[in-house]
């Protein structure tokens, strides 16, 4: 089988001018906010590639992540790959496990197979939750969405406002897949293994599964919903058609 980096690298016109807009642009909201930043990382290939980038122009941008409880053992041990590779810590941030508790023994393990509604509610406690306290204390953050994604991603910016008015970045916004799997396999950057086994988003285990060709990224994630906006609500916001 080959791997992702096989079946996706390719250098695209523009893409070192990227690569230099995208460091130039963490740099700045580094610089903007001292000591305030944070990287929030799905541990994602587009994750692995922001700290990449972080680690490489030296840059103070605080690295972290959110273990859900239901994460991948693959996903999970990018964890001290990082701090391996790149010497940087990685915060991270769990449910509280009283909500976690109470959630699953009123709705079940698998509440989230039975409606949108209950999916979102398992979201908000393992996710939502967890991430504003993430965020507590900073006024910026960084993320690896980019437009090619998703429709729902399509008009990404490279900053806004999120909804409590913290300054949110998307370095890698118009980069392709091709773009990000060229830098992974020039700089030999850690990553999920599973994207070697076509899945392209990875979220939690129970939600994830690989993708067919012609399929865009996120047709992998609750793939058993008909809604068409696959998004768990930590973009939610300006995103177009992400649930509110």
């Amino acid at each position: 089988m080959s791997t992702a980096i096989e079946r996706h690298a390719r250098k695209t016109r523009g893409f070192d001018a990227r690569v230099a807009h995208a460091a130039a642009l963490l740099r700045e909201a580094a610089e903007d906010h001292p000591g305030r930043i944070v990287q929030a990382s799905s541990l994602g290939v587009e994750g692995m590639v922001i700290t990449d980038l972080i680690a490489r122009h030296c840059l103070p941008i605080a690295v972290a992540t959110l273990d859900t409880g239901r994460l991948h053992a693959q996903t999970l041990a990018l964890i001290p790959r990082i701090h391996h590779r790149y010497g940087l810590p990685v915060e991270v941030f769990h449910p509280r496990p009283e909500a976690v508790v109470h959630f699953v023994s009123h709705h079940g393990t698998d509440a989230m197979f039975r409606s949108v509604e209950m999916r979102r509610a398992c979201c908000e406690v393992r996710k939502l939750e967890p991430m504003q306290r993430l965020l507590h204390g900073r006024t910026a953050w960084v993320t690896g969405l980019r437009r090619e994604q998703s429709e729902s991603r399509a008009m990404v910016p490279f900053f806004e406002r999120d909804a409590d008015d913290r300054e949110k970045f998307y370095p890698l916004a118009d980069w392709s897949e091709a773009d990000i799997w060229h830098y992974v396999a020039a700089h030999d950057v850690p990553y999920n293994e599973l994207h070697d086994r076509f899945y392209l988003s990875i979220g939690c285990q129970p939600c994830t599964r690989a993708v067919s060709a012609g399929e865009d990224a996120r047709a992998g994630r609750w793939w058993w919903e008909a809604d068409t906006v696959k998004e768990c609500g930590l973009h939610a916001g300006r995103l177009a058609g992400a649930p509110a």
